[in-house]
């Protein structure tokens, strides 16, 4: 159990890291520079992440930039390229991979299918454990 002023601190450091990932998800993101940026250890910060947030900062940042891929893929006019670099992604097979590892479906699946919301949990394979 910690002590209340060490839960305010890492409560503090992770809502501050998450408002930075939510409004610069597009931008290319390192736990380090988070962590410069709300005066905070890479260390603190990993505590605050895994503690408050019960994740981790990349999982945090790939949740955000997958749900918002969601959202892009409802506009017609943008392709997947678009929607991968819209959200921070340079290499579009990479933004795919991580989409069907996060949603369960292909980006093109997904818009084609006209599913917008997340599925219910995805059993995951022995090669999502390992990636």
């Amino acid at each position: 159990m910690h002590r209340p002023a060490t839960i305010r601190l890492r409560t503090s450091l992770f809502e501050d890291a998450v408002a930075i990932v939510e409004s610069e998800y597009a931008q290319d993101l390192s736990l380090d520079d988070i962590a410069r940026r709300v005066a905070s250890s890479r260390r603190q910060l990993q505590r605050a992440y895994s503690e408050i947030g019960e994740t981790t900062f990349r999982e945090h940042l790939t949740a955000v930039r997958m749900d918002r891929a969601a959202e892009l893929l409802r506009i017609r006019g943008l392709t997947v390229r678009d929607v991968a670099h819209r959200v921070g992604y340079r290499q579009p097979a990479q933004f795919a991979k991580a989409f069907r590892r996060h949603h369960g479906i292909a980006p093109s699946d997904f818009r084609a299918s006209g599913r917008f919301s997340r599925p219910e949990a995805v059993p995951a394979t022995a090669d999502d454990a390992a990636a």
